[in-house]
């Protein structure tokens, strides 16, 4: 039997709006090491059973799968993906696999300065940070925990490990950072990133978010205009969710506005939860469950026929959804904590990175 083809010769995938199948983020784990305000903000959770969470050759395996229909692009995730044990060996055994032309991880850098060079050396290609205040204090009060000094030593360690590409994600949250965002800059100067301020998002059941709390794409240009001046679109084909822009000294940054202007057009990415549940959209309540089909003895291609009829039958927008109910003044929160309670994992997918 002749073997898959490459990136190059795989037929374009497409869901029901023509969207491809290209990226995929892939949860290692439902935990995180801290409980940040406006993600997951309680002390307790339901997490996962040990024995329900996806092996690395199972992971290994569905990414497979998905490279082999269209996807090319990968993203570890979490929860906090640095809890998850032997994480390098993972890394290790995607970028066996050659259609993965961009093997990236997200994370809120904590435990990052003691793994940074493992990745590396794992053939990891590049991190992203979540920075949202540069205030050990302020940074105290959102996480609940005394870390902000290990974040900051994470992010030293990612170019010192030899990263290009460094990304730091900033959620703007009017009245509580917005009054940093041009600091962040700066910062991300310093250390070689670009920073890219994400609106605040209600995908969490259990978050005090309000549109009141948005700090919209067209408020943070303004804000930065008056400090840097006049600021110019970056034009590029892409369907990454981040805007960019170029300040006049030729600093990047970015804005993700997917609550005020949402990307479902262009959104060619989807979730693989830790424990195999594929969710086609962020704002999705119900998934596949491709854990079950492996498990229970699936071939390769009954897998790979699920997951290709999951995408082409695709119709979520879930982002634009929103913003038409809150037209309509109907906008509900997206998820009750009392369910996310009782399902852990719809509790990890609405929090994921």
């Amino acid at each position: 039997m002749s073997a898959a083809p490459l990136k190059g010769d795989l037929p374009a995938v497409q869901d029901t709006f023509g969207r491809p199948l290209r990226s995929l983020r892939l949860s290692v784990t439902d935990r995180c090491n801290l409980r940040c305000n406006y993600c997951m903000p309680e002390e307790e959770y339901a997490w996962l059973p040990r024995e329900t969470l996806l092996t690395f050759e199972e992971m290994t395996t569905l990414t497979e799968l998905f490279t082999e229909i269209g996807v090319d692009k990968v993203r570890l995730t979490g929860g906090e993906p640095l809890l998850r044990k032997d994480l390098p060996t993972l890394m290790r055994m995607l970028r066996q696999n050659p259609r993965i032309t961009d093997l990236a991880l997200t994370t809120n850098g904590v435990l990052l300065a003691e793994q940074a060079q493992a990745f590396y050396e794992a053939g990891l290609h590049r991190v992203t940070v979540s920075l949202d205040t540069l205030k050990p204090e302020r940074f105290k009060a959102l996480t609940r925990r005394d870390m902000f000094e290990s974040v900051l030593k994470g992010i030293e360690a990612v170019g010192q490990a030899g990263f290009k590409g460094l990304k730091l994600d900033t959620v703007a949250i009017r009245g509580y950072n917005d009054d940093e965002l041009s600091d962040l800059i700066e910062y991300g100067k310093r250390v070689g990133a670009e920073v890219r301020f994400i609106e605040y998002m209600d995908v969490g059941g259990a978050t005090d978010w309000s549109m009141d709390k948005v700090f919209s794409r067209q408020a943070i240009l303004a804000l930065l205009e008056q400090r840097y001046g006049r600021i110019e679109p970056v034009i590029e084909d892409s369907s990454a969710p981040a805007q960019r822009f170029l300040l006049p000294d030729g600093t990047t940054f970015g804005i993700i506005s997917s609550t005020t202007v949402p990307f479902c057009s262009t959104c060619d990415r989807s979730r693989l939860t830790a424990d195999g549940m594929w969710f086609l959209c962020l704002y999705a309540t119900q998934g596949v469950d491709l854990r079950q089909v492996l498990r229970a003895g699936a071939s390769r291609d009954e897998i790979k026929a699920r997951i290709l009829a999951g995408w082409q039958g695709r119709a979520d927008r879930g982002a634009e959804r929103r913003k038409e109910l809150e037209r309509s003044g109907i906008r509900a929160r997206l998820v009750e904590i009392e369910r996310l309670r009782e399902d852990p994992r719809l509790e990890m997918h609405t929090r994921g990175g």
